[in-house]
């Protein structure tokens, strides 16, 4: 499967500048027989507590319906992030489309960045996602999970490949690096990281740090066309590994549970 993660240089706030940029993109990938293309988190605003301007209703949601049809006219599954609105709050959640334009299923960020501010803006959502597409088995994490290695071992056991869609500060960016890494190994299994670039509205610096990881860690081959990275995986790849060295089933789930 030939997967295309897109570093965005994200406009603060401004939802269509960012879906123009978004387009080309995916028309790109397209043009390169890319079967899945993946944005950073909150891709059409950037991390913005601001949910009064960025939050949209979901079954009127104006950026699932834009990348919806993006997906079916470009042939392309994609991987986004949206603002939802929930009661009083929001719900910061990664949607993924097929390429036929369907939801195949939106994950809501578990875990809240409180040291931001994110959950006295946010609700949480409490409930693991895994989809299938094309055979490949993708579960969807946001940004803060990633230090939470629970909610990867959990979807580890029913996914191939965890995908973190994030805005992940340059200042932490080697915290970024060496999570993503330490939940493919101890998961075994692709893990894959997309992080925005530039600087937002708070003065934050990003820099380029997008990429997948497999069973050993090791970052996976790309290809690089007009800044997008192009990897192409094979979920046998992990099934062969684990066949060699299988850590994962020495796990003491129960054990665990006592003591967390």
């Amino acid at each position: 499967m030939k997967i295309a993660l897109i570093s965005l240089n994200q406009v603060w706030e401004d939802k269509k500048a960012n879906l123009d940029l978004c387009q080309k993109y995916i028309q790109k990938a397209s043009n390169k027989n890319v079967d899945l293309i993946v944005f950073p988190e909150m891709t059409l605003t950037g991390f913005s507590n601001n949910t009064r301007l960025t939050a949209e209703d979901f079954e009127n949601s104006e950026t699932i319906q834009s990348f919806s049809l993006l997906a079916k006219k470009f042939n392309i599954g994609i991987v986004f992030g949206v603002v939802i609105k929930d009661k009083n709050k929001a719900l910061n959640k990664s949607i993924f489309a097929d390429s036929n334009g369907e939801v195949l299923g939106n994950y809501s960020k578990t875990h809240l960045f409180s040291y931001a501010g994110e959950d006295k803006f946010f609700n949480p959502g409490n409930k693991l996602l895994a989809v299938n597409f094309k055979g490949v088995n993708f579960g969807l994490t946001i940004c803060y999970d990633l230090r939470f290695p629970e909610l990867y071992n959990g979807l580890a056991r029913q996914c191939d490949v965890v995908v973190n869609i994030a805005n992940w500060p340059k200042k932490r960016v080697e915290h970024w690096n060496t999570l993503l890494k330490a939940r493919a190994i101890e998961n075994q299994l692709f893990v894959a990281g997309i992080n925005r670039i530039g600087i937002d509205n708070n003065n934050l610096e990003y820099e380029e740090s997008s990429n997948i990881y497999n069973a050993n860690g090791d970052t996976e081959k790309f290809d690089i066309f007009q800044d997008m990275k192009i990897y192409t995986i094979d979920k046998e790849f992990t099934k062969e590994f684990k066949n060699k060295f299988n850590t994962t089933d020495d796990r003491k789930v129960e054990f665990y549970k006592g003591i967390l």
